[in-house]
């Protein structure tokens, strides 16, 4: 039988929420193990002082396995 778990992270990036949400998964990846599902719960931006998007920010829940 297996036990998962539920962690909340955020992730950002200047380009895009898809390269936010990839940002997220890959620093995921070095610290987790067992990573079995993601889902994007929000996702919301910060503006510039040139009214443009200047940062992207997507906040994900992980599901992992638990070890032992």
């Amino acid at each position: 039988m297996a036990v998962a778990r539920i962690t909340e992270i955020i992730g950002s990036s200047e380009k895009s929420w898809d390269d936010a949400v990839q940002s997220a998964l890959d620093r995921a990846n070095q610290t987790l193990r067992g990573l079995t599902g993601i889902e994007v719960t929000k996702m919301n931006a910060s503006i510039g002082e040139d009214g443009q998007v200047a940062e992207y920010r997507a906040h994900l829940r992980i599901t992992f396995i638990l070890e032992g």
